[in-house]
């Protein structure tokens, strides 16, 4: 009887507790729902109804970007190339990218269309209408020893292209299709162009035609080692926009539609698509567009230094107390930089205002320069700054812009060589009264079937004299069959002759 008195008397103090807790927490004021916990709570993504109460700015900033007026402007300027080669004995010069497995071209690989060696070789890819007369811009590698070329619009007609001209340096090349009144692209400015900022990439992956992805630029001044050229510029738009085969030479978009750049790469080790692409930027492809057209060859300014990123482990060493710009390890002989005053052991920190953190920011920046034109650029030199105007020079040492005729590049582009006409003071030292300077050499002819080294002086081509580029080129145009070239390396009084079959 006693332990019974015990237990009620536990279970009305309990019964109290409980009752005073619920008033006094005021749940006797609340509706209570007693919820399944099996459920997942869940919501629509999109916002709807915003209230009032959320302030301006974060409400548009949760709002949807809306790509549809960029794509709208964009694709019918976006164009489909198809790459034809006669033979399988002949391919495309960037046969294995400098970068590996890892980075790659996204063109489509060459497919057999005849089989063997005497069947055709094909490969796609895409470019951009950059004139309403049929001038379109695409990459070097999808046109890369092609016999026939052949432009696809947006509306579904076909044309056939002549290549204008080609840049391995940049990886850019110009073709042109005989059409009027074309839709073109508004050329955007590359330095605008912001680290997080949406972007379109629009081409043809998979020869699927006008395809758009989105995505935002996750990174400038890009360096993948992917050109297989040592005075190449690599200074490229990183973005995470799918991209794949087929897209090389399409149109990177920002999101008023204007071009920012030309999807020419991807990280990849599968071929495909794994989560970065890589696009040159337009700074470049529209100085590198202006002189292929105008010139026939690219205008290629040089400042002259052998050059690696500062870091902050050269810096201590240098006992410097910045970490960023470019190390000045080395200056060429009659090159600009020493010409105008630039010093070893210079760190370069600026060039005509515009900061510069790496060596792929001074290569784009002096890319888009031509012999002739001046920059400035400050220097910090052990610790003090100094601002120095450098006149650009050519490769050869002077601000000489060389002028080969259009008809002239594929000539240039079959053989693999850059040529320049040599200044005065050239052929004074060489005693020599004319010629041609080999700048240059690429995969094609004379990579292949000679053994000519860069620096080579052309004096006669099948015992004729050339005393310029553009002599040069003519006596090669339409040239069919055995070919014999004559010349000497300067400091070297022998004459060679190198001969080839065109």
């Amino acid at each position: 009887m006693k332990k019974l008195s015990v237990l009620v008397l536990a279970a009305i103090l309990g019964s109290l507790i409980t009752l005073g807790a619920y008033k006094g927490l005021g749940f006797d004021q609340q509706n209570v729902t007693i919820q399944n916990t099996d459920a997942t709570p869940s919501v629509f993504a999109n916002l709807k109804n915003a209230p009032s109460s959320i302030p301006a700015a974060r409400s548009a900033s949760a709002l949807p970007v809306d790509f549809t007026q960029a794509a709208a402007k964009s694709m019918p300027t976006v164009v489909h190339i198809k790459s034809t080669v006669a033979t399988a004995s002949r391919g495309r010069g960037y046969s294995q990218p400098r970068g590996g497995d890892f980075f790659d071209y996204f063109n489509d690989l060459f497919g057999d269309q005849g089989g063997g060696n005497g069947g055709e070789k094909q490969s796609s890819g895409s470019g951009v209408i950059i004139s309403n007369d049929g001038y379109i811009v695409t990459n070097n590698h999808v046109v890369e020893g092609a016999d026939q070329l052949e432009v696809t619009l947006f509306d579904n007609r076909s044309f056939p292209a002549q290549l204008v001209g080609t840049d391995p340096t940049t990886d850019l090349a110009v073709i042109k299709i005989d059409e009027k009144r074309l839709p073109t692209m508004k050329l955007g400015n590359s330095d605008n162009a912001k680290v997080g900022e949406w972007v379109l990439a629009v081409g043809n992956p998979f020869n699927l035609s006008s395809t758009v992805t989105a995505g935002i630029i996750s990174a400038k001044g890009r360096n993948i080692n992917i050109l297989n050229n040592k005075y190449a510029i690599e200074s490229f738009i990183q973005t995470d926009a799918a991209v794949n085969p087929g897209n090389s030479g399409g149109a990177l978009v920002n999101v008023d539609g204007d071009l920012v750049g030309i999807n020419t790469a991807i990280a990849t080790r599968t071929g495909y698509y794994q989560g970065y692409s890589f696009a040159v930027p337009v700074n470049i492809v529209n100085k590198v567009v202006d002189d292929l057209i105008n010139f026939g060859s690219t205008q290629r300014a040089y400042l002259g230094v052998e050059i690696r990123d500062l870091d902050s482990e050269l810096a201590s060493e240098l006992g410097l107390n910045i970490s960023q710009g470019v190390y000045v390890a080395g200056l060429v002989d009659v090159g600009a930089a020493r010409t105008a005053g630039v010093q070893e052991g210079d760190v370069i920190v600026s060039v005509d205002g515009k900061s510069i953190k790496n060596a792929p920011e001074l290569q784009e920046i002096i890319g888009q320069k031509r012999p002739g034109d001046s920059v400035n650029i400050k220097v910090n030199r052990r610790g003090k700054e100094k601002s120095i105007s450098v006149p650009l020079k050519n490769q050869q040492g002077n601000t000489m812009r060389s002028t080969v005729a259009s008809s002239g590049s594929s000539v240039l582009k079959k053989l693999g060589v850059e040529v320049a006409d040599l200044s005065s003071n050239q052929l004074s030292r060489l005693d020599i009264n004319g010629g041609v300077l080999v700048s240059d050499i690429m995969p094609g002819v004379i990579s292949s079937e000679t053994s000519m080294k860069e620096g080579f002086v052309v004096l006669r081509v099948n015992d004729k004299p050339v005393k310029s580029s553009r002599e040069f080129v003519t006596s090669l145009s339409n040239k069919k069959g055995g070919v014999m070239i004559e010349g000497i390396y300067p400091g070297d009084p022998t004459l060679y002759y190198y001969a080839f079959g065109l």
